[in-house]
């Protein structure tokens, strides 16, 4: 077994195994997998694929998006949100994230954390794997328990 670190912490409570989870999570990281071949990263070359569950069902994906002026570019968990928001759907409720890193699982920066609770009616789980080939070991997490103290106007 390979080590799984978590933002560069050692931890194995929160990893399964892909053929576990039922059919729809599988569904939206496999989603999240075909939208990371879409990426444009020809500066870092870490392309990264997310895909996001509306409440009524629908799945949104999204890659990252790089630009030579790099505060100019989009990360794939904000590109997935802002086309599901983009068509009307506020209510996010399953988040799916594919990054290729060796020996730890890319989980959601500290703005797209936020961005996407933002439209959360409630706490949703999170999903994150580090392969795109089979099989695939997933960090099953939440997006309350990475952004516990989220920012709010209200």
């Amino acid at each position: 077994m390979s080590k799984c670190h978590v933002n560069g912490i050692r931890d194995e409570s929160n990893i399964k195994e892909f053929s576990t989870l039922d059919a729809p999570t599988q569904d939206l990281i496999l989603a999240a997998i075909e939208a990371r071949k879409s990426a444009y990263c020809p500066y870092s070359n870490f392309a990264v694929g997310a895909a996001l569950r509306t409440s009524d069902d629908s799945i949104y994906t999204g890659c990252n998006i790089e630009n030579a002026a790099f505060t100019a570019g989009i990360c794939a968990e904000r590109t997935a949100a802002a086309k599901a928001v983009s068509e009307g759907k506020r209510d996010f409720v399953a988040c799916a994230v594919v990054a290729l890193q060796e020996d730890s699982f890319t989980t959601p920066c500290g703005v797209c954390r936020q961005f996407l609770i933002e439209f959360a009616k409630k706490d949703f789980p999170l999903y994150v794997t580090k392969s795109d080939l089979p099989p695939y070991r997933v960090l099953c997490t939440s997006i309350g328990e990475l952004l516990p103290k989220r920012f709010s106007l209200t």
